[in-house]
């Protein structure tokens, strides 16, 4: 896969990534809004793992900004081999009567984002035969849980698309679809996860782990676990008046969201 290119990638999901990556000998380029915290990783990266980690700061909800992450996938020279598309944030409101301005700003980071950086790499990959696309989605994205499942319903079946179009040029793309990981997610957006019995939970090393083995395998859909792979058969064969009372559930266990604005990375 040569060089991996990681968004999000100071934190959560992401973080995982990076290390997987470094240890398997992949350089990398690390991408996301805090620069201290990817300047630090990058440094320990390189020495522990003797790869060169490069760090490219984007604020992804920004199109400008995301504009120069993609030229880096176009760039020849140093030529991405790996795509991550891993940045996110749970907003952590009601659609009706939260804020308009954060819910466009989700869909930019979540939506507009792995479109625009997908686009970009896939040019550049088929051209040179070889490459892979990996973009983070979520069991959610079976689910009614407000616009983030839109959001990630959103990116699973563009993979899905794109896979079919990648199909023969030597491109793959994957869509993750984890549940519940221990990662800072829940934590930076401030969500209330308390609930959710421990048997919901997957750990982020073992994620990524089988993430990044169904990318090698050329696997489309990629989900964690026996249980969300039970979770997901069962989503897709219950009647959507189901999926919605899961939804209503869900929202009186989590109650009142508070406002946060935090992305994951």
């Amino acid at each position: 896969m040569g060089i991996a290119l990681v968004t999000g990638a100071s934190a959560g999901l992401g973080l995982e990534f990076a290390w997987q990556l470094a240890t398997a000998k992949h350089d990398l380029v690390l991408v996301a809004r805090d620069e201290q915290r990817l300047q630090r990783l990058a440094a320990q990266l390189e020495a522990g793992a003797g790869i060169r980690a490069e760090v490219l700061v984007a604020d992804l909800a920004d199109r400008a900004q995301v504009e120069r992450v993609a030229d880096r996938l176009r760039d020849d020279e140093r030529p991405v081999g790996l795509l991550v598309n891993n940045a996110g944030l749970g907003l952590n409101q009601h659609f009706v009567g939260g804020d308009l301005a954060r819910e466009e700003a989700a869909l930019d980071l979540m939506v507009r984002t792995p479109l625009v950086l997908s686009h970009a790499a896939a040019e550049a990959m088929v051209a040179r035969g070889r490459g892979a696309i990996l973009n983070v989605a979520s069991i959610a994205a079976l689910l009614a849980s407000g616009t983030y499942s839109a959001h990630k319903a959103w990116v699973r079946t563009f993979t899905e698309g794109l896979a079919v179009e990648l199909k023969g040029t030597g491109v793959t793309a994957t869509a993750l679809c984890p549940g519940f990981v221990h990662t800072e997610f829940h934590e930076r957006g401030r969500i209330d996860v308390s609930a959710y019995p421990q048997v919901a939970w997957l750990n982020a090393e073992d994620v990524v782990a089988k993430a990044l083995a169904d990318v090698r395998r050329g696997v489309v859909i990629s989900t964690p676990s026996l249980r969300y792979r039970t979770v997901a058969a069962a989503a897709r064969l219950a009647p959507r008046s189901a999926i919605r009372a899961v939804g209503r559930y869900r929202k009186a266990v989590e109650g009142t969201p508070r406002p946060v604005d935090e992305p994951a990375g």
